[in-house]
């Protein structure tokens, strides 16, 4: 079989030229899917929920601790500051229902990233005066989620989470 009409510069088409473009193009889009599949797997931050009961029981009992909460009446504040180097200097202020600073608690907090779970970080505080503490931590300008998390005697009596922007 030939094409051109007149046989001029006219090639043959045969099966091993057809076979050849097959397997060029089958190679192409090969190698561009093993390429997408690597970027994709790559920068993939993970499932966060293995069990669909499970997190809906976790989500009852976070629920009845949401009403425990409510019922401390306590004021939690949060002030974030870049200082050096990008790192946030985080200051957090406890008071309880009479506007007292609460003593004898341990706090918690995290700086969480909206999208990638690798990039939290994990503030240590330290109690700089009854009812405020203090931590800074290396953290990239943009979107983040500030959960904070307050203790007595290893049981949890408040957690917030709050979206901050990081400049």
């Amino acid at each position: 079989m030939s094409f051109g009409g007149d046989g001029c510069g006219a090639r043959k088409v045969t099966g091993r030229t057809v076979l050849v473009w097959l397997v060029a193009f089958f190679g192409i889009v090969t190698a561009v899917n093993v390429v997408m599949i690597r970027a994709a797997v790559s920068t993939f931050g993970g499932l966060e929920t293995e069990s669909s009961y499970q997190a809906g029981l976790a989500f009852a009992r976070e629920a009845a601790d949401a009403r425990a909460q409510d019922a401390l009446h306590w004021r939690v504040d949060a002030r974030l500051a870049p200082v050096r180097d990008g790192a946030t200097d985080v200051v957090i202020e406890v008071r309880d229902a009479n506007s007292r600073p609460l003593a004898g608690i341990g706090a918690t907090a995290r700086l969480v990233h909206p999208t990638n779970q690798r990039d939290d970080r994990a503030l240590a505080l330290h109690e700089a005066q009854p009812g405020v503490f203090r931590g800074t931590t290396p953290a990239a300008a943009g979107q983040w989620d500030l959960v904070i998390e307050l203790a007595r005697d290893g049981a949890r009596m408040f957690r917030s989470k709050n979206r901050v922007l990081l400049r």
